[in-house]
């Protein structure tokens, strides 16, 4: 039977932390409205401030659908599962506020030697109900590594509006820091401005005047990060070894075989 409190048990704030990855559901208020789901990935970039407040590192992604869904009408449900271990489900019942790239209460939460590549916003959420249930029926998944690929795509986009930056006078820089449409802010100038049900998105960050203050390159990254990258290689570089010598050995048995044939029947 499932239960429900009012706030967070402290028993599960371990477990909630060593999740890999959590699912986020928003929805607008029109009847004809898309309900959204996120899967939300990268350690680190989920908090629990206490037991009625948690926030999550929201990357940039090719919609704007959480943010929007949140600047309109601030639901939000956020739901874990145990992939590994005894089964379990937690959903997370809330009001979200969104602070954007560029935002005081953005900078406080992530300062610039702590924000992930592509960042664009904090999601704060209230929680007013927390329900949990057995999660019986999800399959057990072991995890072998982060997907690097979204951080390698947003820090080259970094890397423009860096460059481009570094390109301003002193006076530039004070109004509005020279943009490339290669850049990061351009992308949330051209993609995340609205949801597709038409709500609106990013407000601000695409023309805040603050840079990206680290270059978020690969030498950058955690020890973490680049054993990801490091062994995703190494998984496509064993798969083509193993295609190889199966290729081989199955045209060594087919040879072999055809011999045997003629030599006994």
């Amino acid at each position: 039977m499932g239960k429900f409190f009012d706030a967070i048990p402290e028993f599960l704030f371990p477990w909630i932390k060593q999740q890999k990855m959590f699912w986020v559901a928003t929805a607008p208020l029109g009847a004809d409205g898309h309900v959204n789901i996120s899967p939300k990935g990268y350690e680190g970039s989920f908090h629990i401030l206490n037991e009625k407040q948690v926030w999550y590192e929201d990357l940039t992604g090719s919609g704007v659908e959480t943010i929007s869904h949140l600047k309109e009408n601030g639901r939000i449900t956020i739901m874990f599962n145990a992939f590994e271990g005894p089964p379990r489900i937690c959903r997370l019942f809330g009001t979200g506020t969104v602070y954007e790239f560029g935002t005081p209460e953005y900078d406080t939460l992530l300062p610039a030697e702590s924000r992930q590549p592509g960042s664009r916003s904090v999601i704060m959420v209230d929680v007013h109900k927390v329900g949990t249930s057995c999660g019986f029926s999800v399959p057990f998944f072991t995890f072998k590594a982060e997907r690097p690929k979204l951080h390698n795509l947003l820090a080259s986009k970094e890397k423009a509006d860096i460059e481009a930056a570094a390109s301003c006078t002193p006076s530039e820089l004070e109004k509005q820091p020279r943009q490339t449409n290669k850049g990061l802010k351009a992308y949330w100038n051209l993609e995340n401005l609205k949801s597709i049900d038409g709500l609106t998105g990013i407000e601000h960050a695409h023309e805040s005047t603050v840079g990206f203050r680290r270059d978020s390159t690969e030498s950058n990254w955690t020890v973490d990060e680049r054993v990801a990258v490091k062994h995703e290689k190494n998984i496509f570089g064993e798969l083509d070894k193993q295609l190889v010598v199966g290729l081989i050995l199955g045209v060594v048995i087919t040879m072999l075989y055809g011999c045997l044939r003629q030599l006994y029947f």
